[in-house]
């Protein structure tokens, strides 16, 4: 197979793993070269979860690129256990934020650039992509490796205190306990904000990982609907946790009340049993947008 038929045969591959309904998005995965993002080879390959925070790596067998067009992580700096994300998983996440050409969007934990570049192709020229990136060293090498793109800005620092301005879409790539207020009303009308609500995993390895959920909000004329998009486990933004709601997070995980989720509200109100995840000033209703809770 040529090195073309491999990200073609990639990307239909994660298409069928993750359901994914974008063909625009299965075009940029059978597009953009994911080399040109993880430095040289011989590369390392995530190959099992141990259950305790930890990744077993397993290097590939030369420097041949077609080693890298699997729907599988391969490790950024392995001793940190930081990789480049599962394909199939961050293609579930880009496809929900049902992207069009034009679209403008934040990517706040970027990486190396590699999803950055697919939103970015998504898009397309008419579009534009602000990416922030904590990592002093990672957002270096994602400025690097988007040069290319011309609808792509990379910042480097914590992207929870960016104005990352007016936006169709929003895709935050580390845990929180609840949605930035700044990026709801940064969405425009239809605007969508994907995020992982995560609580911590425990201390040692997985001290600075979460589990919890991927949800969708989405901004409409009457408020903000909300969905669960799939479950996760992700480094968490450390500046986007407040010990009280992840109790409450916590509890509505446990429980699976969360998956009732309809609507997130902004407004001051008293917790009542359509309350699923709530805070002084940020809730998860299972009632509609506007109404009452389905029976």
């Amino acid at each position: 197979m040529t090195l073309d038929d491999c990200r073609r045969f990639y990307a239909e591959e994660i298409r069928l793993a993750a359901n994914i309904n974008s063909a625009a998005v299965i075009d940029a995965f059978g597009t953009v070269p994911r080399e040109n993002f993880l430095g040289s080879g011989p590369w390392k390959v995530a190959s099992a979860d141990l259950g305790l925070g930890a990744t077993m790596y397993i290097e590939t067998k030369d420097a041949d690129p077609r080693n890298l067009y699997h729907n599988v992580p391969v490790a950024l700096d392995a001793a940190r256990d930081l990789n480049n994300g599962q394909p199939g998983t961050l293609a579930k996440w880009i496809d929900a934020l049902d992207l069009k050409s034009g679209d403008r969007v934040f990517h706040l934990g970027c990486g190396v650039g590699y999803y950055t570049a697919i939103i970015a192709e998504v898009v397309g020229a008419a579009g534009q992509v602000l990416a922030s990136e904590v990592d002093a060293d990672l957002a270096a090498r994602a400025k690097k490796n988007l040069a290319e793109w011309r609808n792509v800005t990379v910042q480097s620092g914590d992207g929870a205190s960016l104005d990352p301005g007016e936006c169709d879409a929003i895709l935050i790539n580390a845990g929180v306990t609840h949605p930035h207020r700044m990026w709801l009303k940064r969405l425009r009308q239809g605007g969508r904000l994907v995020l992982p609500l995560t609580v911590a995993m425990g201390m040692g390895m997985g001290a600075n990982l979460g589990k919890g959920a991927m949800v969708k909000i989405t901004r409409g004329p009457g408020g903000f609907s909300s969905q669960v998009v799939t479950f996760v486990a992700i480094y968490s933004c450390t500046s986007m946790r407040d010990p009280q709601l992840e109790k409450a997070l916590g509890k509505a995980l446990s429980t699976m009340a969360l998956l009732k989720m309809k609507s997130a509200r902004l407004d001051p109100h008293e917790l009542t049993d359509t309350c699923l995840f709530h805070g002084s000033d940020f809730c998860l209703s299972a009632a509609e947008v506007g109404g009452r809770a389905a029976a």
